[in-house]
Order: C-alpha cells, then structure tokens, then sequence
C-alpha cells in the first residue's frame, strides 16, 4: 500500500462515524491492539517531548525503511500514536519526511482533541518527521 493509499485508507475509516465519541472509541481501540512495546525501551531519550502523557517513540531503520513502534501511558494518547505509525512505519525516511501529514486535519483529529492533546498530537508528528530527516540518506 502507498503512503497516498495508507492516509486514504485512515480518512475513509474515519468517515465511517458520525460522532466523534465513535472515533474517539475507534482511537482507543487502535491503542489496544497496538503491538507491545518493551519495557527496556521506556527510556527517557524515546520520550516524545511535548506530550502531557508520556509516549514512548522508537524506530528502526532497515533495508532503507524505518520501522516505528510506540506506547503511551494514556489510552487516546495510545490510541493517537498507533494511528500515526500504521501509517508511517515501513516507509522510507525521505517519504515520511517529505510528508505534510495533512490527512490528520482532514480527518479533523487536531481540532477535536483538547489543547494539551493536540499540542501532544504535533509534538508526536514533529518527532516522526524529525527522525524520518535524521534517517534521510542513510
């Protein structure tokens, strides 16, 4: 699936709900079936500055891809970040680095959070550009 397709794919999922309480409800259950992250890997240089909640971001980069895995200790925050990553993990860095993550706003996520989540919500974007840059040419 392409980066075009994967966003796609996350707008018309969304757009399956009518109220935000079932997105809402839809973010968590993203969180729940996100894969375990370890717990050797909560260390403070894999915490997402920004973020109210504490949100763990790591990446790997292999055969000229990054593969991201998350966690948070707040369950919507969990929620945010597995949304994010099934999108981005897997890509290559220059990809996800010449993204403008506009599908979040088109799904509207930004403006339906509360001011700290959202202010958590560009902190978690910032980092995942910034590693995918960090990454690109390597």
């Amino acid at each position: 699936m392409t980066l075009e397709e994967a966003k796609q794919a996350v707008v018309d999922d969304f757009a399956m709900f009518d109220e935000w309480l079932d997105k809402y409800e839809y973010i968590i259950s993203l969180g729940k079936n996100l894969e375990p992250f370890p717990e050797e890997k909560k260390t403070e240089d894999r915490l997402i500055p920004g973020c109210q909640s504490r949100v763990w971001l790591d990446c790997e980069a292999k055969d000229g891809r990054l593969w991201f895995t998350a966690d948070s200790d707040a369950i919507i925050t969990k929620g945010i970040i597995s949304l994010l990553i099934s999108v981005y993990s897997g890509r290559s860095a220059e990809e996800t680095a010449g993204d403008d993550f506009a599908f979040v706003n088109e799904i509207g996520l930004s403006e339906n959070l509360s001011p700290t989540r959202a202010n958590g919500l560009s902190s978690m974007i910032a980092t995942i550009k910034k590693t995918a840059l960090d990454n690109v040419g390597r």
